[in-house]
């Protein structure tokens, strides 16, 4: 068990108690705070490169600008990065005890990063403070759809390293949540490696289809060690890692389902408005949308979809009714601005649960957020 959480906080301190280790980590080496800004499409033509839709990481002139380009706009600053997002929902919304590993810098970014993640009920024990800015993110959202262009800038950010970590930063917890991605692929291979000494099952996001598109060779050594339990990724994801290149044959969702079937005990592929559908061992289901159609932003539905997958895990639940509760934590997020929930969606989250007869999250932490 980890003997550590925190009792106080300033900018100098952790004050530590004994308690249980959460029982889910996630790995942040970089804190991220995400700008948004809800814009219209022919906007982005002039101020991003790359791709709509894409993740790429820009220069921070290249951030400056964007932020230039959309300061009419109102823009909303929040903490964010796709784990800090699954954890901070499983955390206030699903009552699931969590802890994150990484750093922020000594900086306003990092401060309102740290406030955020503890307001939410995440133990922040295992974050270092460390020199330099921290992470930026500018997420650029489509007015009418709801689709998000993420421009991350990491240029001399606060980065924890793979030889910082430890044993007693996964000591006692069930489940390490990591995302992919190959500035921070040694640090995430250094952390798996720890967490299955210490008997830890590993989840794994698959980032983004530039991602994956990009870097595919690293993503298939990462999965074909075996170190992965359960993986993750939409459909545009899908189609990446299984594309051929060398013929005119767009892959179907299925066939990325399969394929990562065959390197992980679950296996999920998120489909947008037709649901989701996922795999262990020899079982497959498919599990339609949850909710009324409402996007407003489409920004951390893949991470809450994460954050209610592997509430129903812990909790013992079925495949299908797993893929349901994801459902219900992906459904949330979407009806407003940001990845992080309002206290109204958590409600709607909690009434989509009871009408499908899941498992509700424990009624204090319910309470406690607003939800009821």
């Amino acid at each position: 068990m980890r003997a550590v959480s925190e009792s106080l906080y300033n900018e100098n301190k952790v004050e530590m108690v004994e308690e249980e280790a959460p029982l889910i980590i996630g790995l942040e080496p970089t804190a991220i705070i995400d700008y948004m800004a809800c814009v219209d499409w022919s906007l982005l033509d002039g101020i991003i490169i790359g791709e709509p839709g894409g993740s790429i990481d820009v220069s921070i002139e290249e951030f400056e600008h964007i932020l230039r380009e959309v300061e009419s706009y109102n823009v909303l600053k929040m903490a964010g990065g796709s784990v800090s997002n699954t954890i901070r929902g499983l955390s206030a919304g699903f009552g699931v005890s969590c802890g994150l590993v990484g750093a922020y810098g000594e900086d306003e970014q990092g401060r309102l990063y740290v406030a955020n993640m503890r307001s939410s009920g995440v133990d922040v024990s295992r974050l270092r403070a460390k020199k330099g800015p921290t992470g930026r993110c500018v997420v650029l959202v489509e007015a009418s759809s709801g689709s998000r262009t993420p421009r991350p800038c990491f240029s001399n950010v606060a980065t924890l390293q793979a030889e910082e970590l430890n044993r007693e930063d996964f000591k006692g917890s069930k489940w390490l949540v990591v995302r992919f991605g190959i500035y921070s692929l040694e640090i995430t291979k250094a952390a798996i490696k720890i967490a299955k000494q210490e008997g830890v099952s590993v989840s794994m996001d698959l980032a983004s289809f530039q991602t994956v598109r990009d870097y595919r060779q690293s993503l298939v050594e990462l999965l074909e060690s075996g170190d992965i339990d359960l993986c993750f990724g939409n459909e545009d994801e899908a189609r990446e890692l299984v594309r051929d290149h060398d013929h005119d044959h767009d892959p179907i969702p299925g066939d990325a389902l399969e394929f990562l079937g065959k390197k992980c005990k679950w296996a999920v592929v998120t489909l947008g408005p037709n649901g989701c559908m996922a795999k262990h061992g020899e079982e497959t289901v498919r599990v339609a949308a949850t909710g009324d159609g409402k996007v407003i932003d489409t920004t951390g539905a893949g991470d809450l979809f994460m954050s209610g997958f592997l509430y129903g895990l812990v909790k013992g639940l079925s495949l299908e009714e797993c893929c349901k509760v994801g459902s219900c934590g992906g459904g949330s997020v979407v009806r407003s601005l940001g990845a992080q929930v309002t206290p109204e969606n958590w409600h709607w989250m909690a009434q989509q649960m009871q009408i499908q007869a899941l498992p509700l999250p424990p009624t204090t932490n319910i309470t406690t957020n607003g939800v009821v």
